[in-house]
Order: C-alpha cells, then sequence, then structure tokens
C-alpha cells in the first residue's frame, strides 16, 4: 500500500517515542495523521510540528477511543493506516519482601489489571474500531488491500525479565492475537502485524544513569546501543508497503535475548 496525501493514519501514543517517530514519518510521506495520546501538551505540540492532529485519548475507554476516532475521521477520512504504540511497562514482583519488616507482599492486582487494560484491551478496542471502519472503504491495492494494522508488542513477550510479569502477560497477548485478528481480517483486506522492540530510546530512558545505559547497551549484540525511534518508524513503513507482510510478529532488537534481570 502506496503512502500518499491519499491515506489518513491513527497513532495512538504518537506524543512521542515510538509513536512519535512513526506520526513523523507518515506526515513525511503526506499522510494525514492523526495523533491519539492521553499527553494533551506533548501531543498538540508534535501534531503541529508534524502537520497533524491531535486527538486526546484513553484506549481503555471506549468513549473516549469513539470520541477521538469521529474527530480524527472528520478533519481527515477513514484511517487505512493504524498504528498502536500506546502502552505503559510497570516492574513489580509476583512476591515482593519488604526490607523493614521482612513481609511478603504479592503483587497488586489493580495495577496487573491496569497494565493488561491499556497494553492488551487498548490495543485490541483500537483495532476492532478501526478495522469495522477500515472494512467499508473501497480496496486501493491490486489484491483488494484497504487497510494496514500495526501494533507494538515487545521481546518481553517472548523473554520477559523479573518484575515484568504483568508487562510480558500484556505484550505477549498482544503478540498472541496477531495472526487470529489477521486470519479475522483477511476476507476485508486487511493486513495486521506486529513489532516486538528491544531497547529503544524513548521517554522511558530519558532520566537513567549514563553507566547503566551503556551497561544495557553492551547487551544487544548489534549493534550495540539502544534502537531508535526512527528505526521502528522505518519498519512501520516496510510494513504498510509491502503487501506480503501479514500474521506475523517481527523482532526489532539487534539480536537481543533478555536474561532474567
Amino acid at each position: 500500500m502506496k503512502l500518499d496525501e491519499k491515506m489518513a493514519a491513527v497513532v495512538t501514543g504518537g506524543a512521542s517515542g515510538l509513536g512519535g517517530a512513526t506520526a513523523r514519518m507518515l506526515a513525511a510521506e503526506g499522510v494525514k495523521v492523526a495523533i491519539l495520546d492521553r499527553d494533551v501538551e506533548r501531543g498538540e505540540t508534535h501534531a503541529r510540528e508534524i502537520g497533524g492532529l491531535f486527538c486526546e485519548a484513553d484506549v481503555t475507554d471506549e468513549a473516549s477511543i469513539d470520541a477521538a476516532l469521529a474527530r480524527a475521521r472528520a478533519a481527515h477520512g477513514v484511517e487505512r493506516i493504524l498504528v498502536n504504540c500506546a502502552g505503559v511497562a510497570p516492574g513489580k514482583r509476583t512476591v515482593t519482601k519488604k526490607r523493614e519488616t521482612g513481609e511478603l507482599v504479592p503483587h497488586d492486582i489493580a495495577s496487573f489489571r491496569r497494565t493488561i487494560e491499556i497494553n492488551l484491551i487498548g490495543t485490541y478496542a483500537m483495532i476492532a474500531k478501526c478495522a469495522a471502519a477500515m472494512a467499508a472503504l473501497d480496496p486501493v491495492t491490486a489484491d483488494g488491500g484497504r487497510g494496514v494494522i500495526v501494533n507494538t508488542a515487545s521481546v518481553a513477550a517472548q523473554d520477559g525479565q523479573i518484575g515484568q510479569a504483568a508487562y510480558a502477560a500484556s505484550k505477549g497477548g498482544v503478540l498472541g492475537l496477531t495472526l487470529p485478528v489477521a486470519r479475522d481480517l483477511s476476507g476485508f483486506g486487511i493486513r495486521v502485524m506486529t513489532i516486538m522492540p528491544g531497547l529503544f530510546h524513548t521517554p522511558l530512558f530519558e532520566g537513567i544513569a549514563e553507566d547503566y545505559r551503556k551497561a544495557l547497551e553492551a547487551n544487544v549484540p548489534f549493534p550495540s546501543r539502544l534502537g531508535r525511534p526512527e528505526e521502528y518508524a522505518q519498519l512501520v513503513r516496510s510494513i504498510v508497503e509491502n503487501d506480503m507482510l501479514n500474521g506475523e510478529a517481527i523482532r526489532l532488537d539487534g539480536a537481543l535475548r533478555m536474561q532474567p534481570k
């Protein structure tokens, strides 16, 4: 599918990081981009910079999603591209011992549930709502293609570390839904792919010490550095433009395999 000014795209988590770089890449190709994010200040600033549209949205709230998509479609028409980058990455062990008392405390279910709601259910809600609208569009490729959906999982979906039970479970869910959803939507000419990033330089890493960053980079076989958000965006572009990419998850990690901790 060709990226041009006739296309409209929705990018969740598009205010910064992987989603921000993807929104910028799409806009540079002439695509009409709507950024859906909870961060109003960053989202509005980034949208202005790239000539896109910011729509405040919480992917765990159906009414919020519907309102944001309605605004995006009123401005740009129905999206043919959806990139799901909204997510959280909490860290908590299944059982933690308090230093002061030695008390053994189980992982609280509320934070586990919240992680699943944002990373997995939020992703699926966006897929279902956008796919329903895409399916009603006319095809734009010789094969009858109508749209492309790109999800963001993580290498933690396959080798989650200590303290990543909630995060790995949520991203494993995104990995697991990739093929069945691609099969669900095949009759409508809508492709579904997932990217599993490794260690990328996103806002999550902005506050870490240089020695810790270097230690993380040393674990990446090649290139031994943090990935750049632009490299994630480049893969999104390749997925959109290559019509045979469908129903698969791609690790984007420099051959990294995460150790237990």
